[in-house]
């Protein structure tokens, strides 16, 4: 095996490191237990419930139902999990391991009738609820759109009219989110209200950004700062207030002049019932990864957090790594880069960021010993089939050999065919995690 294939190879490894940190059965035990740090209270919480109702929603929602079901075994008295459509294959271990639990697959990113077949189940479950009774909420990645319950005279078409266009105009997060919030009966915090008085205790996997709970799952479980009037302003901002369905921006205007209740605000009773936990993130998964790496004889250095375009992170990227390139050194960072669309080529951010820091190496240090994975820790990168991609200074030279021209590629979004063409592509399926993205670096390797 030559120095670039061992390389490859430990790259691989500590990106399997970092995934295993974060394997939503494992925290979940854990959590339940009260083994896991910040967890210690749970089994009191648990100890002092005559009931236990469970909801799992998101993309890790069967996997943590499997270990609710492990630990908690007869006491669950009614349990249902909501599971995208298109990991009933890859979870199928897991879900065939729960065995109380009602199963719901749900679309996303978009949601479906099949959403709003889950949230009416979820809402007749927590109907059943009696003070004395405990509702554990397992929430993973992709929640928002996987459980939908329009508000009011809202129907599914208006949500999905108004989720698209967001996403087209390419809104933030939060910007959505407080959309998507006050066309809910339940985002926002307001599952809160239907639980006519039980505590409620929430198990969060973090896929955002400084894991705020508000935007995690649009906040089932958690106090919300927008309001209507900012929700109505978002649509005006992004030009798409005039193509909004009628019964969407009648609901929000009403909502802003005080027709309807608003999502649940800090201060508010209901939280005093709720504990929320996150027993995954980010931060978990690059510790998982250090470890591995300083096993490998690496010394381990953190970077600053993956947030802004992914270019501008790949230059930057490749401009430190060369500044360190005498050092034996893993260099690892986490976050989401952001993808603004300029082309209508294919690819993902984890890919961008690749090929940009490609083409800076290649500019800077063609024969510098540095190779690096960027990667998605769900498997998914943007609409393609790949995790992320490897890069190396020799990632140029490999692409211009197959033909393509690595800075045309960039300018056009056409990241995938130029790393495939190569054979920098890196392919793992669909993880049954998601904790944002992971960058890791092996420098003079």
């Amino acid at each position: 095996m030559t120095q670039a294939e061992q390389a490859r190879a430990d790259l691989m490894r500590i990106y399997r490191a970092a995934i295993a940190a974060v394997e939503p059965q494992n925290l979940t035990s854990q959590a339940l237990a009260g083994t896991l740090t910040g967890t210690e209270a749970v089994t009191e919480i648990l100890a002092s419930a005559r009931r236990i109702f469970v909801l799992a929603v998101g993309k890790a929602a069967a996997r943590m139902m499997a270990a609710a079901e492990q630990r908690l075994a007869a006491r669950i008295a009614d349990a249902m999990m909501v599971v995208p459509h298109a990991d009933l294959q890859t979870d199928a271990e897991a879900i065939a391991a729960v065995r109380r639990a009602r199963l719901y697959p749900a679309s996303h990113p978009l949601p479906d009738h099949s959403s709003v077949e889950a949230a009416t189940a979820a809402i007749a479950m927590l109907d059943g609820l009696q003070a004395n009774d405990l509702l554990i909420v397992l929430l993973s990645g992709g929640a928002s759109a996987m459980m939908a319950a329009p508000a009011g005279p809202i129907t599914l078409e208006d949500k999905i009219a108004v989720s698209a266009g967001l996403l087209r105009a390419r809104a933030s997060i939060n910007e959505i989110n407080a959309v998507r919030k006050h066309l809910s009966a339940l985002k926002g915090g307001q599952l809160l209200r239907r639980c006519n008085g039980a505590p409620v205790l929430s198990l969060i996997l973090s896929d955002v950004r400084g894991n705020d709970l508000a935007t995690i799952g649009s906040g089932l479980t958690a106090a919300d700062h927008t309001t209507f009037e900012e929700a109505r302003a978002v649509l005006i901002r992004h030009s798409l207030w005039g193509r909004t369905p009628e019964r969407v921006r009648d609901y929000l205007e009403a909502g802003a002049a005080g027709e309807f209740m608003e999502t649940v605000k800090a201060g508010d009773s209901v939280l005093q019932r709720v504990t929320n936990i996150i027993i995954g993130d980010n931060g978990r998964a690059l510790a998982g990864a250090a470890e591995a790496a300083a096993t490998m004889g690496y010394e381990v250095e953190r970077w600053r957090e993956l947030h802004g375009e992914a270019v501008d992170l790949g230059r930057a990227m490749a401009a430190h790594l060369c500044a360190i390139a005498s050092q034996r050194r893993c260099v690892l960072a986490g976050g989401e880069p952001v993808v603004t669309v300029r082309g209508a080529g294919r690819g993902g951010r984890a890919q961008e960021l690749a090929l940009s820091l490609a083409i800076e190496l290649d500019r800077l240090a063609p024969a510098a010993k540095i190779a690096a994975l960027c990667a998605a820790t769900d498997g998914i990168d943007g609409p393609t089939d790949a995790a992320g991609a490897f890069a190396s200074p020799a990632t140029v030279a490999g692409a211009r050999a197959a033909g393509l021209n690595p800075e045309e590629c960039l300018t056009r979004n056409n990241s995938y065919p130029l790393l495939k063409a190569c054979g920098e592509l890196f392919q793992t399926g669909p993880t049954g995690t998601n904790v944002t993205d992971v960058f890791i670096a092996l420098v003079n390797y």
